[in-house]
């Protein structure tokens, strides 16, 4: 479980292979510990079988923070986004990533495999994990996200 918040979980389908390969090596090398709920190669794989699991460990509060990546970013995102505890945002730039965390209180980026250049996705990553939530009328709103009307 992740007490410190250093834990990352990271997962991705055949079209984010070779980025979370590449996001992984970074992570560890800026210290942190990375749990990785696979895919481990680039054999076709559905999304939701590896963004299932680990949408449910932060949902259910094992982790903080996650990064997911599929080919284009969207089909994870939704995926992750259906648990309540989970706001996962779609970044393709530094500032999606940036306001994904001050405005929404995103706890799991994801990244578009295939459309984003790898050291691009490293620098998305360090902003969105370096970014704190701001509170204030965004966290009103963000109460307002599970909520069915």
């Amino acid at each position: 479980m992740d007490k410190g918040g250093k834990v990352l979980v990271i997962g991705s389908d055949h079209g984010g292979f070779e980025m979370k390969q590449f996001i992984i090596e970074k992570l560890i090398k800026a210290g942190y510990e990375v749990k990785d709920f696979g895919t481990d190669s680039i054999e076709s794989v559905d999304y939701p079988d590896v963004i299932h699991p680990l949408a449910s460990s932060i949902n259910k509060g094992a982790y903080q923070r996650g990064i997911i990546i599929c080919g284009s970013g969207n089909g994870a995102q939704i995926t992750a986004n259906k648990y309540p505890k989970v706001r996962a945002g779609l970044a393709w730039n530094k500032e999606q990533a940036k306001l994904s965390r001050e405005h929404n209180d995103a706890n799991i980026l994801s990244l578009p495999g295939r459309f984003v250049e790898l050291d691009d996705a490293w620098e998305i990553a360090q902003t969105f994990l370096n970014t704190p939530f701001e509170g204030g009328r965004h966290q009103r709103r963000v109460n307002k996200i599970p909520n069915i009307i």
